[in-house]
């Protein structure tokens, strides 16, 4: 079986925020779990998103929602590691695109990981998937396209 490789341009990265392994992040192998690395990602998207502006959900009942993630690990994280999630956005469609994640550790320079989330605009109220605001948009507008 083929394994995921992910790589992306590092003009596309736009903001950053440091987190710190939390002793309950640990698994049983002692490093940081899959699940909390998951938990990190997404408040790292949350953090990005507040930072442009961006609410998760309109008043209108449009928002964005996760379609797909992918994560390759290249390094272990331990208790107590702080470590830098920088984050942007790719791949833009008429609905939606992909937020990009690269998580390393400042302190030794470590990779310790690489991720992309699909993301969609999605209406709740109407249970459909609508198109991209414009305003979301204007935000980003060194983004690549998808046709």
């Amino acid at each position: 079986m083929a394994r995921l490789k992910l790589e992306f341009p590092d003009d596309q990265f736009c903001f950053s925020t440091q987190l710190t392994v939390r002793v309950t992040d640990i698994n049983a192998a002692n490093h940081l779990g899959n699940d909390s690395m998951i938990s990190m990602i997404s408040e790292a998207r949350a953090r990005f998103l507040f930072e442009f502006g961006v609410q998760e959900t309109e008043p209108d009942g449009t928002g964005i929602i996760v379609t797909d993630l992918a994560t390759t690990y290249r390094a272990e994280a331990h208790a107590r590691d702080q470590l830098l999630f920088e984050v942007g956005v790719m791949d833009f469609n008429k609905y939606g695109g992909d937020v990009i994640f690269r998580v390393t550790r400042p302190a030794d320079a470590t990779l310790v990981a690489m991720a992309k989330q699909g993301f969609v605009f999605y209406n709740y109220k109407s249970s459909q998937v609508v198109p991209m605001p414009d305003d979301f948009r204007a935000k980003f507008p060194r983004v690549n396209w998808l046709d």
